[in-house]
């Protein structure tokens, strides 16, 4: 039997007498695309800090291709092969565009792929290519729009060569437009297109967003989060469908 790609048991975190995560469990396999989704403060983004080690869990396990990831700092969680974008975003602000990308570049996993050793710059473009923003590479982080800055920090986490790509709100602050391009360099990267060239398939994914019409078309399951717990899980059209969801997001929910 094939070990999961990512396998989690009675995760829990609490903030106080706060229960921002209760019990979690569930496996990933591999390629697989999976759609988090909740009200707001579910849980949603502190599941994601949990999973790359920003936060520790109080109880719970979180194994990556069968290892335990909790209590290992984040940067070797990165080097695993498990990256992350997140909606309060902290680039190197006076640093060109393309600067912030090569750091990535530059990790111990990313500097393992031969030739692109030589090659960080090129990288560097690639990534930012995907994202839609090359046409940007000298121009200074500060000077970007909140919708740039979110490329940029998909360009910087895929530039990791990730096996786990885990996204929250990749949509957020994105005009139609802009989040149509980044549905399908999404959807690319996970089939192993532009940017996949480093890999013959793009890495699994679980993407936190709102916006989920465009969600709809990229995952092949979906998790909801309700008050920390988890509230359903299935196809999207099993979840749009579920009474409970349907009532979660009409009534409203909460527990982050």
């Amino acid at each position: 039997m094939a070990v999961p790609l990512l396998e989690v048991e009675g995760l829990s975190k609490s903030f106080g007498g706060l229960k921002a995560v209760n019990d979690i469990r569930f496996r990933m396999k591999q390629k697989e695309v999976i759609g988090l989704i909740g009200p707001n403060g579910a849980g949603k983004t502190t599941l994601l800090r949990l999973f790359t080690s920003i936060l520790k869990p109080d109880s719970g396990s979180i194994r990556f291709k069968g290892k335990e990831l909790v209590g290992m700092k984040t940067w070797d969680v990165v080097n695993l092969g498990v990256s992350c974008t997140f909606q309060n975003m902290r680039p190197f602000r006076r640093l060109p565009i393309i600067a912030n990308v090569m750091v990535s570049c530059l990790s111990p996993r990313s500097m393992k792929h031969g030739e692109w050793v030589k090659r960080v710059e090129a990288k560097a473009m690639d990534a930012l290519e995907f994202a839609g923003i090359s046409d940007m590479a000298l121009e200074k982080a500060s000077t970007l729009s909140q919708g740039d800055l979110k490329r940029l920090e998909v360009a910087r986490a895929v530039a990791t060569d990730p096996e786990l790509l885990l996204l929250d709100e990749p949509f957020g602050g994105l005009s139609p437009a802009e989040t149509d391009l980044m549905a399908k360099s999404i959807r690319r990267l996970h089939k192993g297109g532009r940017f996949g060239r480093l890999h013959s398939e793009g890495p699994a994914m679980i993407i936190v967003e709102h916006k989920l019409q465009q969600l709809m078309k990229i995952v092949d399951r979906i998790i909801v989060l309700n008050f920390g717990t988890m509230l359903a899980e299935g196809t999207p059209e099993e979840v749009v469908n579920n009474p409970e969801v349907i009532e979660a997001y009409l009534g409203g929910g909460g527990g982050e």
